[in-house]
């Protein structure tokens, strides 16, 4: 496939943007600035990136416990995002979500929650909701290797495969549920083969190659805009800790990883290989490539500034944008 200018500037950009962005909360959340649970993007970039550049303004995606990535490439605002998860008024949710319940509806990200597959039946439903308006937008929803022995993923294919409805699944398999590696929890690791008997068509694809995932995620969503529901299982690995930088709680290393798997993933940085792409395939310099960081630092700092200048939701507004059923009785 050919690939524009603009299309890996635009991929580059973006995952630089989220890695920078994710980065800047790695002290924060040590100082405990941060007093919610945060689950790092850092290593996963491309996928998000990637399917989101497939996307048009109208699609929606739903995510999880790790979204920052995702509210980020379907274009939510980086200030809104970190002044989330300092829980500010300023916040994408006013302060009252946190790092796992980020949400922008306007820019089609209508939520991430922390219940392993939660989100899944949500983007069903709203493909269903599309398809019965006959609007030409489809649903993404991106979920873990966990997600997999989840009940409402099976029944959420059975019936996006019976009505044929735009929703594409994406399951970011970065190898371990939590701290399970995936090899002792599934009796077969290839994650795709689930969506088969479903009449779905289903791919697994290198989760570190933003180029390949584009070229799958655009296959799919095609698939999706036109015949009814795709399945991706893109192949991944996270650079930080499940929840936080480095799992460290209390004191104790809960990071069971090898860390010769981790060197040899470390190796395969999304970021990295997009840019020896750049560099040695297209002619882009290094200069050229560092300013996109630079840039990304500026609109981090920017963000976290923000975000800690951002006041507190107080508490007389506790339950504001929350409807009391019982007053209404």
């Amino acid at each position: 496939m050919q690939y524009t200018n603009e299309l890996i500037e635009r991929l580059h950009r973006m995952m630089v943007r989220i890695r920078v962005c994710e980065e800047c909360l790695v002290q924060p959340i040590l100082d405990g600035e941060v007093r919610c649970p945060s689950h790092l993007y850092s290593g996963q970039e491309a996928i998000a990136a990637s399917v989101c550049a497939c996307l048009t303004d109208d699609d929606y995606i739903l995510g999880t416990h790790r979204s920052h990535g995702h509210f980020l490439a379907k274009g939510g605002s980086m200030e809104e995002l970190v002044a989330e998860v300092f829980g500010r008024e300023t916040g994408c949710s006013r302060g009252r979500g946190g790092s796992m319940h980020l949400t922008d509806p306007e820019k089609g990200m209508l939520g991430a929650a922390p219940i392993v597959g939660g989100t899944i039946s949500l983007a069903v439903g709203a493909a269903l909701a599309a398809s019965i308006r006959q609007q030409s937008r489809i649903s993404v929803c991106f979920f873990g290797d966990g997600a997999t022995g989840e009940g409402v993923l099976f029944e959420s294919m059975n019936f996006a495969a019976l009505r044929r409805l735009p929703v594409l699944f994406v399951c970011e398999n970065n190898l371990y549920s939590t701290h399970l590696p995936i090899r002792e929890c599934r009796p077969a690791c290839d994650i795709y083969g689930i969506a088969f008997p479903f009449g779905i068509p289903s791919k697994q694809v290198d989760g570190n190659d933003a180029l390949a995932v584009y070229d799958a995620a655009l296959q799919a969503t095609s698939i999706c805009r036109h015949d009814g529901p795709a399945f991706l299982e893109c192949l991944t690995y996270r650079q930080r800790g499940h929840v936080g930088p480095n799992d460290n709680i209390q004191g104790t290393q809960t990071d069971i990883r090898p860390k010769e798997e981790m060197q040899a993933w470390l190796k395969r940085d999304p970021i990295v290989r997009l840019e020896s792409y750049m560099a040695e395939a297209r002619g882009y310099s290094r200069e050229l490539l560092k300013k996109v960081w630079s840039e990304a630092e500026v609109e981090a700092g920017a963000a976290l500034e923000f975000a800690k200048s951002s006041p507190a939701p107080e508490p007389r507004t506790l339950l504001n944008y929350v409807q009391n059923k019982a007053a209404e009785l």
